[in-house]
């Protein structure tokens, strides 16, 4: 007889196979119809809040992997805060403006900015960014990235801008913005200055050199007579050399050749010695740092030069020798930064070309030179070489000074070297008018290292970070000379060539603006746009715009104040910002100047940081190397949820791979759980929690040891969670199914499920079990298998086993009620060893073909130990349940015996079972026959078969 139609066998339409590509676009769009994001808005409203607030994209291109890590990571904060019962909403962003539009632009356009109108390709970036806001939003959403898709903010909207103005017009009337020519960040290039956030090093070869600065008068001062208005009281030294001036010069090593036409200074180390060296060969002695002379020495290849006098450096200042262009004096100066590593250990100061020249500049009042024009080309003020680019002109630099007998050497070095992170061309430093964020006025350094350390950074780490930027972070140079973008609000009078930026100046401005729109910055005249507007200081009628636009990172560093003090005054400061660890010089710093400068807090409570997405092999992806993985191409072959799966198993802390390989290794993991919960569900087939389920109280031992499991994993996941780590999630959720339920717990439940009576007492509490299992796993996977847990909820929901009709909008999982005493819990820890003993026992007589399937054994267990005696000998049928084997037998053994693996275990004999195989159940049993009217069944599967 086939007694297959007599068992409870599995039954659902839960498919094994996922075809997530295909059903996953379904869903997202039952949800876009439902409005299920607006449906959790409104159930979630007036519960407290939680506030991520997204880093905006800039909207120049397709999203790239680095797009999908960080908008699923947020996604994964936002699902489980929002089953947790907080009112979390998501409101998307994009960067509009700036450099990596209008570079991207222009490349499409085959332009530069000097071959179009700004007018008219101010209206072609706006309409580019607003194309790529639309591509990126269907990309994002096909990530099931949920939020408020409809109503994001975008930097280049009208009341967005306004926000720019007129926080830009608060930090102006608070003092924090200035004026001021010092060196920036200047790409050639693309003819800009550049936020420090906007370079990024290379190594590149370059040609170093060491030259000689010939001593004009070795005599030095006390107040060196350049610092203004004290050289009436200076009073001249004697020479600290004893040398006469002709035979002496300073030996001075540089990476920069092409900075030496602004150089105005020589800087020495003003406590550590230095040494004049005399060679018969040579035409001058030489000054160099004692500590390099056997290196310089070396490298001249000179090992006849002798030290004649040392002194310390302090000894030299007011020193003046010739520089090399300009029929210029440079004068000596001291500081402490000065570094004995390497060169000559006295350093070409070009104030116009360096942050620590400018300092030591500005400090000892020297004059910013600063001859290279946008393009970087010297101009007619360096007439040997007008014309050509600085990296152009720096062999004939070095040529021009070998032919004047002032080059000592030349050699190549590879070296670090800021580079343009848009068009990927080395940058230089350029003194050039700009505007400043004065990053000290009002102890505001103070104040940024404060309120940094007042952030929850995670990982800890993120605090030591950007506390050691913010010690050394320059002044922030917030103009750009570029097209596209918010412009500086600020008219100059052509009279008296000053700035107003008096409060009636900028609030007139805002207001013109307000009403006229942003574009009317750049359509109308001063006189049209503020018709009133004259000069405060001589009350000049003619006023210029500034040409300048805002950075881009001033755009966005205002988002907490255009976004959430704008719509809703309580959500802000935010509780979590999360972004690559890249923006802890970028949009983390740039978002907390203004608020502290202007509020005095931080715009964030925590920082989350993540690492880069690499290759498989840790590679940096590249076009050029082939190794670039595309999110659409993802989710074309495996689907989103896979995606998500990587992105949560990740520890996102460091650097994260992605390949095929680590592809499919996930694939296969998504396999397991989708494999768990369609056994759950389709061993569920009839049941009606409200009908079936049975109490607390009538559960074995066995299924309260998987509801003790079940508790462990809820509290572990929900803690990893909390503490935002996701990779923790998913391996405690993979080992409990894989290991717990998958490898145990279900395959010790098939004999109960599939052979005993429907509604029989035991069969229902397995139901109950697992239907207990299901919520949960559901729940807890809903923030990172978004879809498939909702293909699952679906079923459940039509069953009616659930009312929420989307798993998104029921609250987060408790721990089950049903618990396992502590003694309980002891049993079982000595239970999994033991079952560790039998696994490996039967695997043995298995293999000798003394059984095939587990059923097939009858376990006899030895014991020394009366008490473990009396604990087996009660839990047999457990035993027997929970191991899948026949028959459980406990004999008593010889005490001599050594201990086993378990403590008072002596040995686990693994033998065929005694009785006859029953043809329904499988197990061997001594009451098969017992029924004439089924013959070759067991006696209790005969009795279920007469019931049914």
């Amino acid at each position: 007889m086939d007694y297959k139609s007599t068992l409870n066998l599995p039954k659902t339409t839960f498919p094994m196979k996922a075809d997530l590509p295909i059903r996953e676009p379904l869903i997202l769009s039952r949800w876009v119809s439902q409005d299920l994001y607006g449906q959790i808005r409104k159930a979630r409203s007036g519960q407290k809040q939680f506030i991520l607030h997204d880093g905006p994209p800039y909207a120049n291109g397709d999203i790239h992997i680095g797009h999908a890590l960080n908008k699923i990571l947020k996604d994964l904060v936002v699902r489980y805060k929002t089953m947790q019962g907080f009112d979390a909403p998501y409101v998307p962003g994009w960067d509009c403006h700036g450099m990596p539009i209008e570079h991207q632009l222009f490349k499409e356009l085959k332009l530069t900015k000097h071959q179009i109108d700004q007018l008219q390709f101010r209206s072609k970036a706006r309409e580019y960014a607003q194309k790529y806001v639309g591509i990126q939003r269907e990309q994002f959403k096909r990530l099931g990235v949920w939020g408020d898709w409809e109503k994001p903010y975008l930097t280049m909207s009208p009341d967005y801008e306004m926000t720019i103005v007129r926080l830009f017009g608060e930090l102006v009337q608070a003092g924090f913005i200035y004026r001021g020519k010092k060196p920036v960040y200047w790409c050639t290039t693309c003819e800009t200055a550049e936020a420090e956030a906007e370079v990024e090093y290379e190594d590149r070869n370059d040609t170093s050199i060491t030259v000689k600065f010939p001593v004009i008068d070795p005599s030095t001062r006390t107040t060196p007579p350049w610092r203004g208005g004290l050289a009436q009281d200076s009073a001249p030294r004697a020479e600290p050399v004893g040398l006469h001036k002709k035979n002496l010069a300073v030996a001075v090593w540089t990476t920069t050749p092409w900075t030496l036409p602004a150089n105005v200074a020589l800087c020495f180390h003003p406590k550590l010695r230095y040494a004049i060296l005399h060679d018969k060969s040579w035409s001058e002695d030489l000054i160099v740092a004692e500590a390099l002379v056997p290196k310089l020495l070396e490298s001249l290849q000179c090992a006849t030069a002798q030290t004649v006098k040392t002194a310390v450096g302090s000894d030299f200042l007011g020193m003046r020798c010739q520089a090399p262009y300009g029929g210029r004096e440079s004068v000596v100066v001291v500081d402490e930064s000065v570094s004995m590593s390497e060169g000559t250990g006295i350093v070409h100061i070009a104030p116009g070309h360096g942050h620590e020249d400018y300092f030591i500049g500005s400090r000892e009042g020297l004059e910013v030179l600063s001859p290279v024009d946008p393009q970087g080309k010297f101009t007619s003020e360096v007439p040997e070489f007008s014309g050509h680019t600085v990296f152009e002109a720096n062999p004939k630099i070095i040529a021009d000074l070998d032919k004047r007998h002032l080059l000592l050497k030349e050699e190549t070095i590879l070296h670090s070297y800021p580079h343009c992170w848009r068009c990927k061309q080395p940058v230089i430093f350029r003194a050039t008018p700009q505007w400043f964020l004065n990053v000290s006025h009002k102890a505001l350094r103070q104040k940024l290292l404060e309120a940094a350390s007042a952030v929850s950074w995670i990982p800890s780490a993120g605090l030591n970070r950007i506390s050691g930027m913010l010690q050394t972070r320059p002044d922030w140079c917030l103009s750009r000379q570029r097209y596209w973008g918010t412009p500086i609000p600020v008219l100059h009078c052509i009279l008296c060539e000053r700035p107003l930026t008096d409060t009636v100046s900028l609030q007139a401005i805002e207001n013109a603006l307000q009403e006229k729109g942003i574009e009317a910055w750049f359509k109308l005249s001063p006189e049209e746009l503020v018709p009133q507007l004259r000069c405060s200081f001589c009350k000049g009628k003619s006023l210029r715009r500034d040409p300048d636009i805002l950075d881009v990172w001033f755009d966005s560093g205002v988002s907490h104040e255009a976004v959430l003090r704008a719509r809703d005054p309580k959500s802000w400061p935010a509780d979590l910002y999360l972004e690559g660890s890249d923006q802890h010089r970028g949009w983390f710093q740039v978002s907390l100047i203004p608020s502290v400068a202007l509020h005095g807090k931080p715009p964030y409570k925590g920082v989350l940081t993540h690492g880069f997405v690499m290759d498989g092999q840790g590679h940096k992806m590249s076009k050029s190397l082939g190794n670039v993985v595309a999110p659409e191409d993802v989710m074309k072959r495996y689907g989103a949820d896979i995606l998500r799966l990587w992105v949560a198993s990740c520890d996102y802390r460091e650097d994260v791979r992605i390949s095929e390989e680590i592809l499919s290794q996930v694939a296969e993991s998504y396999r397991k759980i989708r494999n768990t919960f369609r056994y759950l569900l389709a061993n569920l087939d009839g049941f009606d929690p409200k009908r079936d389920a049975v109490s607390d109280n009538d559960f074995g031992d066995l299924d309260r040891w998987v509801f003790h499991r079940l508790g462990e994993v809820t509290h572990s996941v929900t803690r990893a969670y909390q503490d935002y780590q996701f990779h923790e999630v998913v391996r405690f959720v993979y080992q409990f199914c894989v290991v717990d339920l998958s490898a145990f717990y279900l395959d010790a439940l098939k004999d109960r499920l599939y052979t005993q009576a429907r509604s029989s007492l035991s069969r229902r509490c397995a139901q109950t079990t697992l239907y207990a299992i299901l919520v949960r796993l559901v729940k807890v996977l809903a923030p990172i298998l978004a879809i498939t847990s909702e293909e699952v909820w679906e079923l459940m929901h039509q069953a009616q086993w659930v009312t929420e009709a989307s798993v998104h909008m029921a609250d987060w999982p408790k721990s089950p009620s049903v618990k396992q005493d502590e003694t309980g819990q002891k049993r079982w820890e000595q239970f999994l060893l033991l079952r560790g003993v039998i696994l490996k026992a039967l695997e043995e007589k298995r293999a000798e073909g003394t059984i095939g399937s587990s059923l097939d054994a009858r376990v006899t267990l030895q014991v020394t130990s009366p008490e473990l005696a009396l604990l087996l000998e009660a839990s047999r049928s457990t035993l027997a349940e929970a191991f899948v084997v026949s028959q459980i037998v406990v004999e008593k053994a010889s005490r001599d015996a050594s201990d086993g693996p378990v403590a008072g275990l002596s040995k686990a004999i693994v033998s065929r079972a005694m009785g006859t195989k029953c043809s329904r159940c499988w197990k061997y049993e001594d009451t098969v026959g017992s029924n004439p009217a089924y013959p070759d069944v067991c006696g209790r599967c005969a009795q279920v078969m007469s019931d049914q």
